[in-house]
């Protein structure tokens, strides 16, 4: 008897959901693996920022790839408190994450979480391959991409698995489902990376409000700082005026004008820096895993939210650990990997929409009207420390 074809899984995207996927699922007898990436190979070496990552999601990697698990925690640095303050000082909250979670989270730059999520990918990346067209016709799932360097297009036939792991503009989510319009919250949201410096202030998670205006920053590794500042935007727009120095040191300014030496250097290094700012706006939209037999949505894809709570990476991770779990049990049982879809969505939706709302919830000391210091009390009752032990302790993969 000819041996079984492999069954054939092609990956939309090589960020974390995608990577960890493609690298959990490497070397699986029974499986075909292909992950298209539309970025070339060296393209994120400088990749923008940095990111934290919850306790969660270095759970679930722990039981679900652990090897995986300790090089990330091997190249980070620890993410072991959580404080709010006011940018004129007073403090609000100091909260340690060891009260809430099981294990502590991470603080990393994202050019190195790729090198090391891509790392062990090198055979199966197509790199430079953008995503044109995909759909269903009479031999199944198909999928067509363009070589960035040369220009070909080449079309993969006979896919058993699609994944969307192709951000919140996923193209295979508005192919097999609709597009979708973003709910946008009123919010500005811009981050920068800078050189920490001798006189860095600044450590593990902070959060410093003026009003509703927020600074949010922490040291990841290489001694560079991550910040990532909001204020309230009127109609959903960002202005020009808005993106000057003189309006962003006004807006953590408070009255009086004494910044505290943690605000004052993240203003002082944000004027520095100011030309260097990625800007954007906090938005999030609907959960969806399932997008029919045999098609699978990841990370922004399945479920676009608001930073926040730090969940959007977080959440990838423990799409990924679940996928390479039911995929793996696919394989052993002999079932079709076309089944996936459905048994992802079964574990994992009210998983993420209990993320997505609770992140949108948090979100409320950064609206237009807020005040910061009634919100931070809410966030240290029992209700909001409950919610935050679930949040970091109740995941959806089966531990070792």
């Amino acid at each position: 008897m000819a041996d079984r074809k492999p069954q054939r899984i092609v990956v939309a995207g090589a960020g974390i959901a995608g990577s960890l996927i493609a690298s959990g699922l490497g070397g699986k007898a029974g499986v075909e693996v292909i992950c298209l990436e539309r970025a070339g190979a060296d393209d994120h070496l400088d990749a923008g920022t940095g990111l934290n990552i919850g306790p969660n999601a270095i759970k679930a990697l722990k039981a679900a790839m652990p090897e995986r698990a300790q090089a990330i925690v091997d190249n980070s640095l620890a993410w072991q408190r959580w404080t709010i303050s006011l940018t004129s000082g007073r403090p609000l909250m100091d909260l340690a994450l060891s009260d809430v979670a099981d294990n502590a989270g991470i603080r990393i730059r994202w050019a190195e979480l790729y090198a090391l999520l891509r790392k062990p990918l090198d055979e199966a990346i197509r790199y430079g391959a953008e995503l044109l067209s995909c759909g269903r016709n009479d031999r199944g799932l198909y999928a067509v991409y363009r070589d960035g360097a040369t220009g070909a297009e080449t079309r993969i036939d006979d896919i058993d698995l699609l994944i969307a792991a192709d951000g919140r503009y996923s193209r295979i989510r508005e192919h097999f489902l609709s597009r979708e319009e973003p709910h946008f919250l009123g919010v500005c949201l811009y981050r920068v990376l800078f050189p920490a410096g001798a006189d860095c202030p600044v450590e593990d998670y902070g959060q410093w409000f003026n009003g509703p205006n927020r600074l949010l920053a922490f040291r990841v590794p290489g001694d560079f700082v991550y910040c990532a500042g909001s204020f309230p935007i009127e109609d959903g727009l960002v202005t020009d005026e808005m993106k000057t120095p003189q309006f962003l040191r006004g807006a953590y300014t408070p009255e009086g004008g004494e910044l505290c030496a943690e605000a004052a250097y993240l203003v002082r290094e944000i004027e520095r820096n100011v030309d260097r700012i990625h800007w954007a706006r906090l938005q999030d939209g609907t959960t969806r895993f399932d997008a029919g037999e045999g098609v699978l949505l990841v990370g922004d894809s399945a479920h676009p939210m608001v930073p926040t709570l730090g969940q959007g990476a977080t959440q990838a991770v423990e799409d990924a650990c679940v996928v390479v779990d039911e995929v793996r049990r696919a394989l052993i049982a002999g079932n079709p990997l076309a089944d996936v879809p459905a048994n992802v969505s079964a574990r994992r939706t009210e998983r993420a929409e209990f993320v997505v709302s609770f992140s949108r919830e948090a979100t409320d000391t950064m609206l237009a009207g807020a005040d910061p210091v009634a919100g931070t009390l809410k966030k240290l009752e029992p209700a909001f420390r409950s919610r935050l032990e679930r949040l970091y302790r109740d995941v959806s993969v089966p531990l070792s």
